[in-house]
């Protein structure tokens, strides 16, 4: 059974970088979507970015566009998430999921995605 773990939240201050991974415990992720979600308090969770199963196809949130890059390594089952030029309003827990259908093309939902990690905090402040 796949399972997805977020590492590489923390605090940082605006304008810096993180870079967020998303690994599995061992499943193959080369047949999933994964999807970037992020949930800031008191608001919904939303797509960040996506990227099909062979990265072949990623998308991006109007937010993001420019800042963010998905990538994937899956001969490693991880899927990293390089996040630059951070902004106070990019604060949030840091969702990745995985879907077994090649979803990033459109606009996608979190119920496109079936497996959830536990996500991670980024705070971006001063």
């Amino acid at each position: 059974q796949l399972r997805l773990v977020e590492s590489g939240g923390g605090l940082v201050q605006p304008g810096g970088s993180l870079t967020l991974s998303c690994a599995s415990n061992g499943v193959r992720l080369d047949y999933w979507a994964i999807g970037w979600f992020r949930q800031a308090p008191g608001k919904e969770r939303e797509g960040v970015s996506c990227i099909h199963s062979k990265g072949d196809s990623t998308n991006y949130a109007d937010s993001v566009k420019g800042r963010f890059t998905i990538s994937r390594d899956n001969a490693k089952n991880t899927v990293f998430l390089q996040m630059n030029s951070l902004r106070p309003e990019d604060t949030a827990v840091y969702y990745c999921a995985a879907s077994r259908w090649e979803v990033c093309y459109r606009e996608y939902k979190t119920t496109d995605f079936a497996t959830w990690g536990q996500g991670a905090q980024v705070t971006v402040s001063s």
